[in-house]
């Protein structure tokens, strides 16, 4: 304690290193905390930008550890801080509560640090500033968790609070010069020379900040712009170059022939894991790619590591010539021929997601779950600004629910936007208690649970009629007076035909989203849309293979 105190004496500006640890994530930008599962977190950081979650050691870290997994699948920033016994109990090896009983007080961090892009080990007072310090810049320049351990006896130690006065850098270090002139002129040759370029953008713009770069090369460009599914959301899609979503045999109508016949594709971000490319289905060969990253570009078959995109694709910007360009496709929410003509009033997935695409507003966020409702969103068109979020990648079942009230709870940060979800009656009942915490926070989603009796997405892949795949039926609207919801904090509603959810779309009182609203949504459990079950056959088709 002795030294302790020297060195606190030595400080010009002492601080806690918890007060030291929240003021700095304050100054990223985060505003709320969340726990386990870890659901909420992800949801958060997709629409705040980056996120933090606490959680208690052994028990409480691997609670989290799929949420923490999804995140680093899918390139989700999470500041992970787990509070850890006290150092002098881990350097005994003392037999306490939530560990394994062997003195072992090292093996959730070596967990962890396989689905974390930095470990801080706050153990030593001199350096916990500079690697709190350090984790969060690698938080967000990698876009993935990280994993900072805090010891109890250290939390009100001491550390230097002059250092808040320096904000954190979070620019990315610059392309060597050389390097990234030569690369930008390669680029530019191809280019330039190309008959009928267009551009595919993905996920990984949107994680790694390239945003406004993409959508000024779409501006100056004139190119048809296509986005893959895990790409919804990065782009206007009410701007006149979207063409809409590229996910091979699962592609939005007129676009696979678009795409597929293209000399040149600036691909921006591509995760081409089996969903986002409607199970392994792209028809596009890299003699006729360029691929922009965080961390290299790959032109045709030739890759230059060490490369962010993002100096790239401004140069690039910068020195385009006139291009050629193509007619592009109409993409609108229109109802399909066949169900305008329709008398059956049963909601189906190919007239429900146009509906819903027309009766969305600008800067919506809306979330699908994994399965029918995230292969559903691709036939949705969205007006300017919404943030569209799923887990396309990871597909942890139940995600969105969890995903929802972190979404929420950042909308609400951020001028209360409507926050929509869509997910199955299965994955709901995963992660229900969630609801709770909405409720208890005072947020707002609109929530749909599709009820289809179970999981169709697992149904088409394998076992149509097997048990597994089925559900206990519950009685949904009952879920927020069942926590504790008062009369005026929620409303619930059954939809069962056409008619009665064109209703609830023209009532202004539900679109203006004044409170949790639940709405169960009836549809039948062997329908599915196009992308799922084309998807969904070439994955059984992989399964029998294997």
């Amino acid at each position: 304690m002795a030294s302790f105190d020297i060195v606190t004496r030595e400080l010009k500006q002492p601080i806690d290193v918890a007060e030291y640890l929240y003021r700095r994530l304050y100054e990223v930008g985060i505003r709320s905390v969340h726990g386990v599962p870890g659901y909420a977190a992800d949801g958060y950081a997709r629409v705040n930008g980056i996120s933090a979650l606490v959680t208690t050691f052994g028990v409480g870290e691997l609670s989290a550890l799929n949420a923490i997994a999804g995140a680093y699948s899918e390139y989700v920033p999470i500041v992970h801080i787990v509070g850890q016994p006290s150092t002098i109990a881990q350097r005994d090896g003392r037999l306490l509560h939530h560990t394994l009983g062997n003195g072992d007080f090292n093996v959730f961090v070596e967990m962890s640090a396989g689905i974390s892009c930095a470990v801080a080990r706050l153990d030593d007072l001199h350096d916990t500033a500079t690697l709190i310090d350090n984790a969060i810049r690698e938080c967000w320049i990698r876009s993935r968790p990280v994993y900072i351990a805090l010891p109890m006896d250290i939390v009100q130690k001491k550390v230097e609070g002059e250092r808040l006065k320096t904000p954190i850098d979070l620019t990315r270090p610059p392309n060597d010069p050389e390097k990234e002139e030569y690369v930008v002129d390669v680029i530019l040759k191809y280019l330039h020379e190309a008959k009928n370029p267009i551009i595919l953008v993905d996920a990984c713009a949107i994680r790694h900040h390239v945003l406004d770069e993409v959508n000024d090369l779409i501006e100056a460009s004139g190119l048809p712009t296509f986005v893959a599914p895990m790409g919804k959301g990065a782009v206007d899609e009410t701007h006149r170059n979207f063409g809409g979503v590229y996910a091979g045999d699962g592609s939005n109508q007129g676009v696979r022939e678009v795409v597929e016949s293209s000399d040149l594709i600036l691909s921006i971000g591509a995760i081409k894991s089996d969903f986002n490319t409607a199970g392994f289905t792209y028809r596009i060969g890299q003699l006729h790619t360029i691929d922009f990253h965080s961390t290299y570009v790959r032109v045709r078959y030739s890759e230059y590591p060490d490369i962010n995109m993002k100096g790239v694709l401004r140069k690039v910007i910068q020195r385009m010539r006139k291009l050629n360009t193509r007619p592009i496709p109409k993409i609108t929410n229109a109802i399909p021929p066949a169900e305008q003509t329709s008398t059956d009033s049963t909601i189906t997935h190919a007239w429900l997601w146009p509906t819903v695409g027309q009766w969305l507003r600008e800067n919506d966020i809306v979330i699908t779950e994994t399965g029918t409702a995230n292969f559903g969103i691709w036939e949705t068109r969205f007006p300017k600004g919404v943030t569209a979020l799923s887990q396309v990648l990871w597909g942890s079942i139940g995600y969105s629910v969890g995903a929802c009230q972190g979404a929420a709870l950042a909308a609400k940060e951020r001028n209360n936007r409507r926050t929509i979800l869509f997910v199955g009656d299965g994955s709901f009942q995963f992660t229900v208690q969630e609801m709770s915490t909405i409720l208890r926070k005072g947020l707002k989603p609109i929530v749909f649970v599709i009820c289809n009796n179970g999981y169709t997405i697992e149904r088409y892949i394998h076992g149509w009629e097997e048990s597994y795949n089925d559900i206990q039926p519950w009685k949904f609207v009952d879920v927020p007076s069942t926590f504790g919801a008062k009369k005026d904090e929620y409303k619930t509603y059954q939809v069962r035909t056409r008619d009665e959810l064109r209703r609830l779309f023209g009532n202004e009182v539900f679109s203006s989203a004044p409170c949790l609203q639940l709405v169960e949504l009836y549809m039948p459990q062997e329908d599915a849309p196009a992308a799922l079950k084309s998807t969904a056959a070439a994955a059984a088709k992989s399964n029998a293979k294997a």
